[in-house]
């Protein structure tokens, strides 16, 4: 993959290249309209969409950062985007091109004042692995394998600028009202601004790792924090594949199983004894082995939930409650999915939208085993999506519906069950759950 020797770092070299992929982006809508007066052919939409996904990519992956993380975001969520757009944006998870050697010696010099040759006995030039924020490089000290995370410079610096920019192009493209861009947005940036605080991370990911070390077939590297700073992140390399090379080696459907019960018996205690979680779960957070062990790493996104939130949202998903219209409609109020200025029509709405919307997603906590390979189940999720994206109701709706707080706990839930989809897993869903609200 070709390498970048530079990351243009200034606001105004930063907006020139959203404005550059806006005005592709223009063209090839000009383009797809015109082929459409001339030839009157309605089916070239998935040729648009490509054309769009690969200059919006191209542009972003140049940028690195906050922009570029966003996409891999919303690569996850399936019935946010086009399949182009998420074939496309799915490679910021770890194949976005990678900086050159240079940039990287001159970081190590910025926070240690050596370079990485002088402070580890061998370090790979070329990046192993490249995504949003970082890349990861292998190293050896004192007999260990070690890979080494170098966040891209400037990141850390534009990220609040870039969303500001981002905002009207994420509204247009994907069709979201102004009060759902701001709300995401807010909440992104916050987290985003976490994710590039290496210091913040290494002291995350020692206390969750080790909170989480008696999870059977989970396993985490260890962290080294005297090759580590505020941009640089040290840790054992760590065995296995990512989801897509894992599949690739044809595990037998007990190994899947396996791998697919750490999966949900890590994010089980997380959310429910630890009331934090790992709430990046994108492959490339994955490390698979073929005896059924998951490794876990990139500690950077974690959302600490709010007692108040905690209980109201998994209060949601007792099994019987959506047929209690009284205590449904004050959850749906303490979860900002309902609010006093509603009109009676609007509160019955949304009322109705939301009912259907819990009875979906929390099926699998309302049975003690659960098949994720039920395609049926994850095409009604995907319709469902589709039905409340095209809503006008919705997208007309005054403000966001949903708190804040929901953004990365129902995106850790939907890449949850999406990776266990991917491994058709059935799996014992209340292994290690508290939660005695959830019948």
């Amino acid at each position: 993959m070709k390498e970048q020797n530079k990351i243009p770092v200034s606001k105004v070299e930063r907006a020139s290249k959203f404005m550059k992929a806006g005005v592709k982006v223009g063209g090839n809508y000009i383009k797809h309209y015109a082929k459409k007066v001339i030839s009157g052919d309605e089916t070239d939409k998935a040729d648009l969409n490509e054309n769009n996904a690969k200059a919006i990519y191209g542009s972003l992956s140049e940028l690195k950062g906050s922009a570029l993380k966003v996409a891999q975001m919303m690569a996850m969520d399936k019935n946010l985007l086009p399949t182009a757009y998420q074939n496309q944006f799915a490679m910021a998870q770890y194949s976005a091109p990678p900086l050159s050697y240079p940039l990287v010696v001159k970081t190590f010099q910025k926070y240690f004042g050596k370079s990485p040759v002088q402070m580890f006995d061998k370090f790979s030039q070329s990046a192993l692995n490249a995504a949003s924020i970082g890349q990861v490089h292998e190293a050896y000290a004192n007999g260990n394998r070690l890979a080494v995370k170098i966040q891209y410079p400037g990141v850390a610096e534009s990220v609040s600028s870039d969303l500001r920019i981002a905002k009207p192009l994420a509204a247009k493209l994907f069709g979201l009202s102004n009060a759902e861009v701001s709300q995401y947005m807010g909440e992104v940036e916050e987290k985003l601004l976490e994710e590039t605080d290496y210091d913040l991370e290494l002291k995350r990911s020692q206390e969750i790792t080790a909170a989480c070390a008696h999870i059977e077939n989970v396993i985490f590297p260890n962290y080294h924090p005297e090759f580590s700073c505020k941009r640089i992140l040290t840790m054992d390399w760590m065995p296995g594949a990512h989801l897509k090379e894992f599949l690739q080696q044809n595990p037998s459907q007990e190994v899947k199983n396996k791998i697919g019960q750490a999966l949900w018996d890590f994010y089980d205690f997380q959310i429910h004894s630890l009331q934090q979680v790992h709430a990046d779960p994108h492959p490339g957070n994955f490390l698979m082995q073929m005896n059924g062990d998951l490794g876990i790493i990139d500690f950077g996104c974690v959302k600490v939930i709010p007692d108040k939130f905690y209980q109201a949202y998994f209060s949601l998903l007792a099994k019987d409650l959506v047929k209690n219209d009284e205590i449904l409609e004050k959850l749906l109020f303490d979860l900002e999915f309902l609010f006093p200025e509603d009109t009676p029509d609007e509160k019955r709405f949304f009322s109705d939208i939301f009912r259907e919307m819990i009875q979906l997603l929390g099926k699998p906590f309302h049975f003690e085993e659960f098949d994720f390979s039920d395609s049926q189940y994850f095409n009604q999720i995907y319709d469902l999506g589709e039905r409340i994206k095209n809503m006008k109701e919705i997208r007309k709706s005054r403000t966001a519906r949903g708190s804040r707080h929901g953004l990365y706990i129902n995106r850790t839930y939907f890449g949850l069950y999406n990776l266990l989809h991917d491994l058709k897993a059935k799996i014992n869903t209340k292994t290690l759950s508290k939660l005695a609200l959830i019948a």
